[in-house]
């Protein structure tokens, strides 16, 4: 048996507001070399489990590890997980290239990393233009280089494809796969059920900070589709 800790382990995380718990006794592990969805209702507490995971929030009573450590005693931060939580985190005067000069500096990474990320995400011609110029989608893929500067292990992605268009979704869905297969995981949080159903290998679904499924995606094909499980679910959940 390996001692290798899992990629991410959240044990009975717990996170509460005013009384009230967002996130309910959570448990799931991530393993090397999968795409796991993240899905829930709004309000289901996705964006707070993210939080936590990242260090940017404290749970009320359980953990959320990366490799065996909460974030914030990670050695290597950069260099362990990239993150996208929101699209319009950038200077609008200051060019995307230099969003990633000042984001390498910051966190000690090689400045070749700045046009080698450029490149990944296909920016390169439009790196020295200014973001305000971008359009959405474009700083999605912005978001998705500055994630990706310390080459880490772990990406965390809340809604990846939101302004994308159909070429772009297709672009992220074959990165996300080479990503995965050469030992990279992923983390993709998603109302876009149909897009998740041709992305992911699992599937967590949460409802009101709990847990109610956690399947391989082929099985949801025995079950009619990923969209009526979904809402039988969900919807068993809050009656």
């Amino acid at each position: 048996m390996s001692d290798t800790p899992p990629v991410v382990a959240v044990e009975g995380l717990t996170k509460r507001y005013g009384g009230q718990a967002v996130v309910d006794d959570l448990t799931f592990t991530l393993d090397r070399g999968q795409i796991t969805g993240f899905l829930g209702p709004n309000g289901a507490g996705k964006s707070t489990t993210l939080r936590i995971l990242l260090g940017l929030a404290s749970p009320s009573g359980g953990t959320a590890h990366v490799l065996g450590l909460p974030f914030a005693e990670l050695a290597d931060p950069a260099g362990t997980v990239g993150a996208v939580l929101e699209s319009g985190d950038f200077h609008p005067a200051r060019s995307g290239r230099d969003h990633l000069r000042v984001l390498a500096l910051a966190a000690g990474i090689d400045p070749v990393r700045v046009d080698e990320a450029l490149e990944t995400v296909e920016l390169t011609g439009m790196g020295r233009r200014p973001v305000r110029t971008y359009s959405l989608g474009m700083r999605q893929r912005l978001g998705l280089a500055a994630a990706l500067l310390g080459d880490p292990r772990l990406l965390v992605l809340d809604e990846p494809i939101n302004g994308l268009d159909p070429a772009g979704v297709h672009w992220l869905r074959a990165f996300l796969r080479t990503y995965a297969d050469e030992g990279g995981t992923v983390l993709v949080s998603s109302h876009v059920l149909a897009e998740v159903t041709q992305t992911v290998d699992r599937v967590l679904i949460i409802n009101r900070g709990r847990l109610v499924t956690d399947q391989p995606i082929g099985d949801f094909a025995q079950d009619g589709s990923l969209e009526n499980t979904y809402l039988a679910l969900t919807t068993a959940a809050t009656a």
